[in-house]
C-alpha cells in the first residue's frame, strides 16, 4: 500500500470504482502514515481516525451497492482548521479558538463531503492564518516534508506538508495575501486560488473579508478540476457568492497552448534570487516549445500592491478581532497580535488610500489582459527559507518579500494557479503562478495540466 500515499485522485478513483481498491483500506493506510510520520511533521491539529473511518464505511457501501457519486467518492481528504466543521473542534490554529465546537459546516467543505470524500481531519496552519512560514507556538511547526529544517510556507503549511508527505490525497486552504500558492511553491505540490466570489468563504472564519479566498489544494492540476466542481457555485449564505454558469472544469485539459500569450510583469523579473531567476528562466523556454508565445509587460502598480496588501489586510483583521485584543491579549503570540494591533492604528484615509491603489491595480490587470491571455511569474522570489530562531521577525520578512508576488491577485479578486517549477540548488521545490482573467479557472487548469506533464520537478538549477 506504501505506493498508495502519493497516488491522486485521479488515479485513486477509477480503482475505487471498479473495487480494485477499497475506501476503508485506503483510509486506514492513510491514517496509519499519519500516525507514524505527524509527530514529527505537525500536519494536523485534530485526526479523525473513528469519523474518517465511519465515513469511508458509509462510502463502501455505497459503492458496492452501485452508488458511486464521482471522482471524490472514497476520496481521502484534510480540512484546514479555519473551515467549521459542525461538532468537530476549529481552531483556527489559535489558542483563541482552541475549545471552539462549531454548529455548522462551511459551505465548500460540505460540498466536498458529499461528494463521498473521506474527512481525515482538521489540518494544521499559521496562526489565525495570519502568517507565512508556518511556525504555531500552540499545536505545534509543521515541518517541510523535502526537508524537516525548512518552512512548509503558510498559512495552509498543513494543508501542503500533508499533500506532499502523502498524508491526505486532497486537501482545503484559504488564501488571503498568498496562503494556498506559497506553501505549494514550497513543497511542491498545485494550489488554486479561485475568482473572488466563485467559493463561498460562508463558515470559513475570516482574515480580511475583502480578499479571503477558499480553494483546493492537491497534488495534481486534474484533482484541483475534480475539488472545484464541487466546491463552486453560488452560496445564499455568503453575500460575495457570485451566481455564474459553473463550466466542466475537467474538460479538454490537455487542449495545449500552442498560440497562448503570456506575459511576464517586468517587476516579477525584479529581485529574483538566483536559483528562482535560473529555473524560472528554463520554465519560459519550455512554455515556448510548448507553444506559448511570451512577452515581457509592464504592470507598474504592482510595486504600490504591498502597501494597499497591507493596510487592508491588517485594517480587516483587527475589525474582526477588535474585541479579542482589547479583552485576550495574552491568547495571540507575540507576531499576531503586533500585525493585528498594526490595524487598530490605521485611518480611515489610509485605508480608502489602500482601496483607491487597490482599484488601479484592477485597471491595470484589465488593460494587461486586453494585451495577453495568462499572466506568468514566479509565485514567491525566495527560495525556501530554512527555519530561524527568532520565528516572529522571520514571519514579517517573508511577508515583506513575497507580499508584492502573491497579494496582487487578492486585491484584484482574479485566479492564480500555483504548479511547482522546478528544484533549488537544496533540493528543495521552487513554484511559479499561472494568473488568468476574471472566472477564467478552466483556461488555467487547461495550461497548468499541459504544464504537470513536462514533470516539472525534475527541472533544476
Amino acid at each position: 500500500m506504501t505506493d498508495v500515499s502519493f497516488l491522486t485522485a485521479a488515479e485513486l478513483g477509477p480503482l475505487i470504482r471498479t473495487k480494485q481498491l477499497s475506501p476503508v483500506e485506503i483510509t486506514k493506510h492513510t491514517l496509519s502514515r499519519i500516525d507514524e510520520l505527524d509527530p514529527l511533521l505537525h500536519t494536523y491539529i485534530t485526526p479523525l481516525h473513528k469519523t474518517a473511518l465511519k465515513q469511508a464505511r458509509k462510502a463502501e457501501l455505497e459503492i458496492m451497492q452501485g452508488q458511486y457519486k464521482g471522482p471524490l467518492h472514497g476520496i481521502p481528504i484534510g480540512i484546514k482548521d479555519n473551515f467549521q466543521t459542525k461538532g468537530i473542534r476549529t481552531t483556527v490554529g489559535s489558542k483563541l479558538f482552541v475549545n471552539f465546537v462549531p454548529n455548522k459546516t462551511a459551505t465548500v467543505a460540505k460540498r466536498l463531503l458529499r461528494a463521498g470524500a473521506i474527512m481525515l481531519g482538521k489540518l494544521n496552519m499559521h496562526e489565525l492564518a495570519a502568517g507565512s512560514t508556518g511556525t504555531n507556538p500552540f499545536f505545534g511547526t509543521t515541518r517541510n516534508p523535502w526537508n524537516i529544517e525548512y518552512m512548509p510556507g503558510g498559512s495552509s503549511g498543513g494543508s501542503s506538508a500533508a499533500l506532499a508527505a502523502g498524508l491526505t490525497t486532497i486537501a482545503t486552504g484559504t488564501d488571503t495575501f498568498g496562503s494556498i500558492r506559497l506553501p505549494a511553491a514550497m513543497c511542491g505540490i498545485y494550489g488554486l486560488k479561485p475568482t473572488y466570489g466563485l467559493l463561498s468563504t460562508y463558515g470559513v472564519i475570516p482574515t480580511a473579508r475583502s480578499l479571503d479566498h477558499a480553494g483546493p489544494m492537491a497534488r495534481s492540476v486534474t484533482d484541483l478540476a475534480f475539488m472545484l466542481q464541487y466546491m463552486a457555485g453560488y452560496d445564499a449564505n455568503d453575500p460575495t457568492s457570485l451566481h455564474v454558469p459553473i463550466p466542466n472544469y475537467t474538460e479538454n485539459l490537455n487542449k495545449g497552448m500552442k498560440g497562448l500569450k503570456i506575459g511576464i510583469p517586468s517587476y516579477y523579473l525584479e529581485g529574483l534570487d538566483a536559483d528562482v531567476e535560473i529555473v524560472f528562466n528554463k520554465a519560459m523556454i519550455i512554455l515556448k516549445r510548448l507553444g506559448a508565445e511570451i512577452r515581457e509587460i509592464e504592470i507598474p502598480e504592482l510595486a504600490m500592491s504591498t502597501y494597499s496588501g497591507y493596510v487592508t489586510v491588517t485594517g480587516e483583521a483587527s475589525a474582526f478581532h477588535y474585541k479579542w485584543l482589547q479583552t485576550r491579549p495574552e491568547d495571540y503570540s507575540v507576531d499576531i497580535r503586533s500585525f493585528f494591533l498594526a490595524g487598530t492604528l490605521t485611518y480611515t484615509p489610509q485605508y480608502m488610500q489602500a482601496q483607491a491603489a487597490r482599484r488601479k491595480l484592477v485597471e491595470a490587470f484589465q488593460q494587461a489582459f486586453n494585451e495577453v491571455d495568462i499572466i506568468l511569474g514566479p509565485t514567491i522570489p525566495i527560495t525556501t527559507p530554512a527555519f530561524a530562531q527568532n520565528w516572529v521577525e522571520q514571519n514579517l520578512d517573508v511577508i515583506r518579500h513575497c507580499l508584492s508576488f502573491t497579494v496582487p491577485v487578492n486585491l484584484t479578486g482574479i485566479p492564480s494557479l500555483a504548479v511547482p517549477m522546478g528544484l533549488d540548488s537544496k533540493g528543495l521545490p521552487l513554484g511559479m503562478q499561472f494568473i488568468g482573467n476574471h472566472l477564467s479557472e478552466k483556461q488555467l487548469l487547461q495550461v497548468g495540466s499541459i504544464w504537470e506533464g513536462v514533470n516539472p520537478l525534475t527541472i533544476r538549477v
